[in-house]
């Protein structure tokens, strides 16, 4: 089973290499890293960067394919390279995936049209514009389309994908390998149980990452 991965500038890394984590583990997986050149990314903290071992070109039938979201999605957004790709690339997959902002690039390449779809809680918003239903559900399943809400979402998808490509029994070794069992010290991790203040503030940073 191949796993596509797609890397662009200004990814969150987390998108990437939590589910990554969890589904590489998946028996008979290949993970492959894929953007519009091989080489190096920059996920949006520039220290950090992931390496893309094929271009889009030589990745051409995934069984499963990952996008992450991130600052610079609003940029790729305009990349018809790559939203023709994923059109390409969907129309053989088995799952179609997203982490966080992810999901408003399958919608914008229309493949989220009258589907549900979960994005990170700045971005839903853009989802109508582009044909999708926004869905402040951590994790949202509609037909082989799997989308998650922001960042740390990808490893509760990547944990319910592991259960359905190899069952339950594989993705609870998985889960116990990597030993996910969050204990937040906070209680604000999510629009629902952060204080207005804090929502109001962020919503106004720099961490709106599409333009409105």
């Amino acid at each position: 089973m191949q796993i596509a991965v797609l890397l662009y500038e200004g990814f969150t890394g987390l998108d990437v290499v939590g589910p990554y984590e969890i589904l590489s583990r998946i028996p008979g997986a290949e993970v492959v890293f894929t953007a519009v050149e091989a080489g190096p990314v920059r996920t949006d903290m520039a220290s950090l960067a992931l390496t893309a071992d094929r271009t889009l070109s030589e990745v051409a039938s995934p069984d499963l394919l990952l996008v992450p979201g991130g600052p610079g999605t609003a940029q790729v957004l305009g990349d018809e390279a790559v939203t023709r790709w994923l059109r390409e690339v969907d129309a053989g997959t088995t799952w179609t995936t997203s982490v966080c902002s992810g999901s408003v690039l399958l919608a914008a390449a229309g493949l989220l049209t009258g589907r549900r779809a979960a994005s990170h809680w700045i971005t839903l918003e853009h989802l109508p514009a582009f044909g999708a239903v926004p869905s402040t559900d951590r994790v949202v399943f509609d037909g082989k389309y799997a989308t998650a809400a922001g960042v740390s979402a990808g490893i509760d998808l990547a944990l319910r994908l592991a259960g359905r490509i190899a069952g339950d029994a594989v993705a609870e070794a998985i889960q116990l390998v990597v030993e996910y069992e969050p204990e937040p010290p906070y209680s604000a991790g999510s629009v629902s149980t952060a204080s207005p203040e804090l929502v109001s503030e962020l919503r106004a940073s720099r961490l709106a990452v599409l333009p409105r």
